[in-house]
């Protein structure tokens, strides 16, 4: 059973946000590789998909500058239509705010490109709105090394918790006589969990173990 109680992150307390992973916006990203940003995207996304924790996908622009959704991302969620906007801080939008309030839930995990606006400008903003917010610094991405590391500073100034996306699926998970989970979690940590998932593959095969971590 997970506990209302726990200041840990559970499939019951959060709400996971992906904010603008569009190609126009990958375009611009130097901070880390886009391929990783991508896989790691992914990821979260898939954890949000095994928990059934609610998840908000959101666009800025996509017909007149930044593109679509990233379709590695659209296809974790096929049926689901991001909300797109004209804001660069979706907290400004009515359509993005009504959804997260619809959720009831106030600790938020959020992934942007770029980390220095379409991350920072929501998280502050939400923040000072009395939510919790995670940013998930490993499926987000600057224009810079250094815009993304200042930008991450600043929102943990501003009182942020920053967390991987690895982290966050780990956290959901926490315990593996979990077998609910444990089977969908294990191929999420393959697919996507880089040395990780390798070793992971590699337990399995040669021993047909139940590792974890």
């Amino acid at each position: 059973m997970f506990h209302a109680n726990s200041d840990l992150l559970t499939p019951d307390n959060s709400v996971v946000i992906l904010i603008d992973h569009q190609p126009q916006m990958l375009f611009g990203v130097q901070s880390n590789d886009r391929q990783t940003i991508i896989n790691n995207t992914v990821g979260l996304a898939k954890t949000a998909k095994v928990f059934n924790v609610p998840l908000i996908l959101t666009t800025v622009a996509s017909d007149t500058f930044s593109g679509p959704l990233q379709p590695q991302v659209q296809e974790v969620f096929p049926e689901q239509k991001p909300i797109d906007r004209t804001s660069m801080n979706a907290w400004e939008d009515e359509n993005f705010l009504e959804a997260v309030k619809k959720t009831g839930r106030k600790k938020l995990v959020i992934a942007a490109l770029w980390t220095e606006v379409c991350l920072a400008l929501p998280t502050i903003s939400a923040l000072k709105d009395g939510y919790e917010v995670y940013i998930v610094t490993d499926a987000s991405g600057g224009t810079s090394v250094e815009a993304h590391s200042m930008s991450i500073q600043r929102m943990i100034q501003a009182g942020a918790i920053p967390v991987t996306w690895e982290s966050v699926l780990l956290e959901y998970q926490r315990d593996w006589s979990r077998q609910a989970s444990y089977d969908a979690v294990m191929d999420i940590v393959m697919d996507h969990g880089g040395a990780y998932g390798s070793g992971v593959l590699y337990a399995h095969t040669m021993f047909g173990g139940h590792e974890g971590n």
